[in-house]
């Protein structure tokens, strides 16, 4: 049985012809060579795997090439290779110095390749500087690094640098290929592609994962094969994604990703994966970049279908909120909440939805009588032309009688006082101060009803609650008479009692602002017998109170059977509690509290 031998060795290049993805340093070595133009000292950087060491052996190899050799001559006697991470002493430099001294026995060069120079230290970089600036004629030296930033600079400027590149997916696809039909292998363009972009621009890294691809898939290499032994993402997983994110489908959208973790993929995979799959459809919206898209054909198919679905402002918003998730995923405690709400923050990007309110949202699928404001009926309809007809409108807008005018029903009567239009619905005589009524418009239905499955209406506003309470009263066929509310008078201590109840009730329901805010001051009540005062410390607390005062004053009215109070709040700042808070202002509350204290510190000299 033979040796097994991987295929980053196996196929390493012998030839420059050979190098993937690095024509312009190989055609400028030819030529330097074939010109005699190389410069002694060559240094060569760039990423892992992408030749840098490839190359100096095949130069070594070239410049001593006289065309009187064997195919097979490689010149080992004349190529030296020292690994500067473990050879980075003085000393070792210095052996090397006095090598350099001696001329080849074969050929016309001797070529050292120091790999890994940036590991020298720095006196061992001092004493090669000037065997490196003025070397034996016989002599080439050949640097490869990783890292030229670690370099000194006094050796940067007696070397000619050579830049390698990362090879591109498409170079390091080709090239797989062409290795899979030397072996035999079947692979498919997609399953090479996976390779080459896992590899990340590294030949010798692409070899390597080949080399595992195909002792577990055998001869058959697949994409769904490539996918499971190297544990990344199918791109139909995106595919899919996006296309619930499209539809808006947020269930959906999270159990597939709880799919995903069950696979083990971590979370910050997928969310990276997403943002990358939105970058490759934006670089498919326009003809000029497609090229920037490195996936096999079939997949740009696929891209291409998709790129069409998505509008160029959703992927903009997405890459957003995709890329937002990826940065904050290692410091956020709950990750995979993170990853879920961004994925709902993408479904909800193109959802246009209608905004409901709760009220809408409650009264969802009945119908309501309401009635309209005017001003909706004088935007609507113009004012008539008619003569006045009868109908009695005094127990409909509350106005006293006069002189007596007369309205057909149904009409819609908008008083001037009023910003409310009310519905006549029978017809009545009513005696009426003609110029009390502001407009009459005929109107068809004597109730005007909505059906909310059709429309939304909002009750949040002031008019339509007033009209809505007032409309209420009057199906009920209450007529308010303020001359025959009761008006007992009550004391200081009721009214004081039943407020202090009603805070008690609130602070149970949960209203523990509005109930602070109304035991900040004990209230109390004005010589007139109907007017209550309190006094706060601010006006926050004041509009607070303003703003809930109707149940309160609800309360108070029926409990102390009197409809005429009223509630009048005063600020008066200067009954702010003062709190302390620096040490200084600390120590100054405990020494008005207790004087003793100050005599304490100062017999003992104490510090704050």
């Amino acid at each position: 049985m033979e040796p097994f031998v991987v295929s980053a060795r196996k196929y390493r290049p012998q030839t420059f012809k050979d190098v993937v993805g690095q024509e312009a340093i190989t055609n400028t070595l030819l030529n330097a060579i074939e010109n005699n133009h190389l410069a002694q000292a060559l240094l060569f950087t760039g990423p892992r795997g992408v030749g840098k060491t490839t190359c100096a052996r095949i130069l070594a190899k070239k410049i001593n090439e006289d065309g009187a050799e064997h195919t097979d001559e490689d010149f080992a006697f004349n190529i030296f290779e020292l690994d500067a991470a473990s050879n980075n002493s003085v000393d070792d430099i210095r052996s090397l110095t006095d090598q350099v001294r001696i001329p080849p026995q074969i050929g016309k060069y001797k070529v050292y390749i120091i790999d890994e120079v940036h590991m020298l230290s720095q006196s061992a970089f001092n004493a090669f500087l000037k065997t490196l600036e003025e070397p034996p004629k016989h002599v080439i030296f050949i640097l490869a690094t990783t890292e030229k930033h670690k370099i000194i600079p006094t050796i940067l400027s007696r070397c000619q640098i050579f830049d390698f590149k990362r090879i591109t997916v498409k170079d390091a696809a080709n090239y797989l290929k062409y290795i899979a039909e030397q072996q035999g292998v079947v692979a498919e363009d997609s399953a090479l592609h996976i390779i080459a972009q896992k590899a990340d621009g590294a030949m010798r890294d692409a070899l390597s994962i080949f080399d595992r691809v195909v002792s577990f898939s055998g001869k058959q290499l697949t994409r769904k094969s490539v996918t499971e032994n190297l544990n990344v993402l199918d791109y139909d997983t995106y595919f899919t994604a996006t296309d619930l994110i499209l539809q808006n489908d947020i269930p959906n959208l999270l159990v597939l990703f709880n799919d995903t973790l069950t696979k083990g993929f971590d979370g910050h995979h997928f969310i990276s994966g997403l943002a990358s799959h939105f970058r490759d459809l934006m670089v498919c919206k326009h003809e000029s970049t497609i090229a920037l898209l490195e996936v096999g054909d079939d997949a740009k198919k696929s891209y291409g279908e998709q790129a069409k679905k998505a509008t160029s402002d959703f992927l903009l918003k997405a890459i957003d909120v995709a890329n937002d998730t990826d940065l904050k995923y290692k410091t956020s405690r709950n990750q995979r909440l993170l990853v879920e709400l961004a994925l709902m923050k993408l479904a909800s990007i193109t959802y246009d939805g209608e905004k409901k309110n709760p009220e809408s949202v409650a009264l969802d699928g009945k119908t309501i009588d309401f009635i309209i404001p005017a001003s909706f009926y004088r935007s609507k309809h113009p004012i008539p032309k008619k003569p006045k007809q009868k109908v009695a409108v005094e127990e409909k807008i509350g106005v006293q009688p006069s002189k007596i005018t007369t309205i057909e029903s149904p009409a819609i009567v908008q008083h001037k006082n009023s910003d409310v239009a009310v519905a006549i619905e029978e017809p009545k005589v009513a005696i009426v101060e003609e110029p009390e009524i502001e407009e009459i418009v005929p109107s068809t239905p004597k109730k005007i009803n909505i059906n909310l499955d059709s429309k939304r209406v909002s009750g949040l506003s002031i008019s339509s609650l007033k009209a809505k309470k007032e409309h209420e009263l009057q199906k009920k066929g209450e007529v308010i008479d303020k001359t025959q509310l009761p008006k007992e008078i009550f004391t200081q201590e009721d009214m004081q009692k039943h407020w202090h109840d009603f805070v008690e009730i609130i602070d149970k329901k949960g209203q523990k602002i509005l109930a602070s805010n109304l035991a900040a001051d004990t209230p109390k009540l004005k010589s007139n017998n109907t007017s209550i005062w309190i006094e706060l410390p601010n006006s926050t607390m004041k509009k607070e109170i303003e703003r809930e005062q109707y149940d309160l004053m609800e309360y108070l009215k029926q409990k102390l059977n009197n409809y005429f109070i009223e509630l009048h709040i005063t600020v008066n700042e200067a009954t702010a509690k003062k709190f302390a808070f620096t040490p200084e202002e600390k120590y100054q509350k405990l020494r008005e509290k207790n004087p003793a204290i100050d005599i304490l510190r100062k017999e003992f000299d104490l510090d704050l």
